[in-house]
């Protein structure tokens, strides 16, 4: 009596899972969750094998009313025919399920599969934004207060820099209670608004959380990119000193949205780390791909052949905390990256 309903919604819930198979497969590569739907595709199928003939012999095509009713959805974009496939297969399993007694297993899978389908598709496009925001910030700033007494001061300093054009801002601190660098990196924060750049914060997680920060940058020795990625959230930047190839394969496997490499040359900010040289910079330009910022007594002497070596962009200290003309210094960078990248 009701083979016509389930013969309809097996070829709908079959039709569905194929289209996105072959979203997961073809856009989005990814073997395990094509894996899983090709099985449950299957498995469905086979769930009403034995009634094979009677869903054949069901079939009216030609009499069906329902083949003359217009299909008022309308996808913009191959992402929203991937959700319209997600959602039909999911109703014609619950059809199936209340007609056909289909184990409720199968809808339930469906389910996980589209959650994973959709994290898999946001978080690269929260990628892709991030990635966006770093584009055109070849200039990194990382503060440095050692020579500045006056907290005021340094704020003047860095308003300096950003005025100049530098847009990506790094609040380092070692030495200062929590309590002092919250109250400095709110400062901070609202100066980088003012001058629409980014802001992050050196090491402290927490921080970066309490003045909602655009990011936060880690050593190999703080906390894991995964677990910083949970306290902040996608949608921030995580970056992450580098000093050799498999710190730079493991930040990019770890979903770093950036890498410093460094430090390039002798730099008195680590007077205890060998400098990892040029050849090092050469490496990550030719095997990494997301963006990475070379760092470590980089001046206007040696940019050049930091640029020659394959950097695009640069971290810089000492540089411009201590430069008598941030206006001049600025543009002598930019003019070295711009002329070693174009």
């Amino acid at each position: 009596m009701y083979f016509r309903i389930i013969d309809a919604n097996l070829n709908r819930a079959s039709e569905g899972l194929r289209s996105v198979e072959e979203y997961v497969r073809f856009i989005l590569n990814n073997k395990k969750l094509s894996a899983e739907l090709k099985n449950l595709r299957h498995r469905i199928t086979m769930y009403f094998e034995g009634d094979y003939i009677n869903l054949i012999n069901s079939r009216d095509t030609k009499n069906d009313i329902g083949t003359d009713i217009e299909n008022i959805s309308k996808t913009e974009n191959k992402t929203d025919v991937l959700k319209a496939n997600i959602k039909r297969t999911q109703q014609a399993l619950r059809v199936l399920s209340e007609y056909g007694s289909l184990d409720d297993k199968y809808r339930y899978k469906m389910y996980e599969i589209e959650k994973e389908i959709m994290d898999i598709i946001y978080k690269e496009k929260r990628t892709n934004i991030k990635q966006a925001l770093l584009d055109d910030k070849n200039i990194y700033l990382i503060t440095s207060q050692n020579n500045i007494e006056n907290e005021d001061d340094f704020i003047d300093k860095v308003a300096q820099i950003l005025n100049a054009g530098v847009k990506l801002i790094q609040y380092r601190e070692k030495n200062k209670s929590a309590r002092y660098m919250i109250k400095t990196a709110k400062k901070l924060r609202q100066l980088c608004s003012m001058y629409n750049a980014l802001l992050i914060i050196n090491d402290r997680v927490d921080i970066a959380k309490i003045v909602d920060a655009d990011g936060v940058h880690l050593g190999q020795d703080d906390i894991d990119i995964l677990s910083a990625r949970k306290i902040l959230g996608d949608d921030k930047i995580i970056g992450i000193s580098t000093h050799k190839p498999q710190d730079a394969i493991e930040a990019q496997d770890n979903g770093a949205d950036y890498i410093g490499v460094g430090p390039v040359f002798k730099t008195p900010t680590k007077p205890n780390a060998d400098p990892v040289g040029l050849e090092y910079v050469n490496w990550v330009k030719n095997n990494i791909k997301i963006p990475f910022y070379a760092i470590g007594s980089i001046d206007e002497n040696n940019v050049a052949d930091v640029v020659k070596a394959g950097a695009a962009r640069i971290a810089v200290i000492r540089a411009l905390m201590n430069s008598n003309d941030v206006n001049r210094t600025v543009n002598i960078f930019n003019k070295e990256l711009n002329f070693g990248n174009n």
